[in-house]
């Protein structure tokens, strides 16, 4: 490959484990570039192929300059971006140029949208028989729900997550993260992998389907099977510890504090510090695992009252020393300043030609041989655009071509502008 104006400003960084893996990625909003976002931080090279208007996360508040917004700029490092008209003939074509060198090739577009311009798994594994295909869709091909339009708060109405929340307290919420399209898209993430490494051992590429509905029934069904676990059912759906109304940050004399009291061990130390140590004291609901399982409302009901009886430093100071799992109950500003994240690196400094400054929540894991890294910034709108068609083997004629037709668009002028 080439592209060496992209390369060698970052030649320190380490290549990652996935260097030298080309990957098209045609995904917008959140879980597709989520996904893909990873997969540069282990080292692919991954092409960002957007329209003409670019990905519409580039237009969510707050933002410095148009079309750069912060939600954007937070999925989106490590990725080079070349903006096609894929209506166009030139685009379209441009695509599977692209597509024929590559590794993989993601995109998170309805299925329907992408037969019509032949841009299918059949399509492009016949141009590519290596490639790994991944689309990411709201529902599977197969179900009454194919086709259909899908968000993360439309996901998490339908497999529960709002009506759980509303069982504790009384009316349903969506989750305040991107729950679904994330965890999708870390599925998508390994989905991908193991594909390669299928290919790695056999030479053949694949389609992948990863649908958004399936995914998260899995991930809620995983906790709330329950007695539906069964057949017949031996009692209805839902883990009761997750749905105790009283299971919460425990509010203390002066603030909150999260606990979890769960072991013998754990427990008795906390009876003892509050003068139940004697078993005949207490209610017999608390006094062995299987009771206090089968009795979560009250055992966290009661434990909430006895946590009002002290301060917040008083019982961080006992669960430190009891070795009882603890935490402070952070806000958003308590955990982007939090020490600990401060002292392993997981917030890194970016310095972006345009945006100044940016700071991005970075690989979690360590590795002992190819660790991830953040190697370049979130790209500008079509920032890349002539550097990778010419790294496919595009001739100047050909690309100015593109441009007449207005297939390739050039980044606008308003991205130029400097803000340091």
């Amino acid at each position: 490959m080439t592209g060496h104006s992209h390369r060698e400003a970052n030649a320190a960084a380490p290549e990652g484990p996935l260097a030298g893996v080309k990957v098209i990625d045609l995904t917008s909003v959140m879980m597709g570039p989520y996904a893909t976002m990873i997969l540069g931080d282990y080292g692919a090279d991954v092409i960002k192929v957007e329209s003409p208007d670019g990905d519409v996360m580039r237009y969510a508040a707050p933002m410095r300059h148009p079309r750069m917004g912060a939600m954007y700029l937070q999925g989106n490092r490590n990725k080079r971006s070349i903006a096609l008209d894929l209506k166009k003939a030139g685009g379209r074509a441009a695509l599977l140029r692209l597509a024929a060198s590559a590794d993989v090739f993601v995109h998170n577009v309805r299925p329907a949208a992408m037969a019509r311009p032949k841009l299918g798994a059949d399509d492009l594994l016949a141009v590519n028989p290596r490639l790994v295909y991944a689309s990411l869709h709201g529902f599977g091909e197969q179900g009454p729900y194919a086709g259909r339009p899908a968000y993360d708060d439309l996901i998490q109405g339908l497999t529960a997550l709002p009506a759980l929340t509303g069982k504790i307290t009384g009316e349903p919420r969506y989750s305040p993260a991107t729950m679904a399209d994330r965890i999708v898209g870390l599925n998508a993430t390994h989905a991908i992998l193991a594909a390669l490494f299928h290919r790695e051992r056999t030479g053949e590429g694949q389609a992948i389907e990863i649908p958004m509905f399936e995914t998260m029934a899995q991930f809620v069904l995983g906790d709330h099977m329950a007695g539906r676990s069964f057949e017949p059912p031996i009692g209805p759906p839902g883990y009761s510890r997750l749905l105790s109304p009283d299971r919460r940050p425990y509010q203390t004399s002066d603030g909150y504090v999260c606990a979890l009291v769960y072991s013998d061990k754990q427990w008795s130390a906390f009876f003892r510090l509050i003068g139940l140590e004697n078993a005949a004291d207490r209610d017999p609901r608390l006094n062995s695992i299987t009771a206090r399982t089968r009795n979560y409302d009250f055992v966290y009901e009661w434990f909430s009252k006895v946590m009002k009886t002290r301060t917040t430093a008083e019982w961080l100071q006992f669960f430190n020393e009891a070795d009882i799992p603890h935490a402070p109950l952070h806000d958003l500003d308590g955990l982007i300043d939090d020490p600990h994240l401060a002292a392993v690196g997981l917030i890194r400094s970016i310095a972006h030609p345009s945006e100044g400054m940016l700071r991005v929540a970075g690989p979690a894991a360590t590795w002992s041989k190819t660790p991830p890294s953040v190697r370049t910034h979130p790209p500008r709108l079509g920032e890349h655009g002539e550097e990778i068609l010419r790294e496919a083997g595009f001739t100047d004629e050909e690309i100015a071509a593109l441009e007449v037709e207005g297939a390739l668009i050039e980044p606008a002028n308003t991205d130029h502008n400097p803000s340091v």
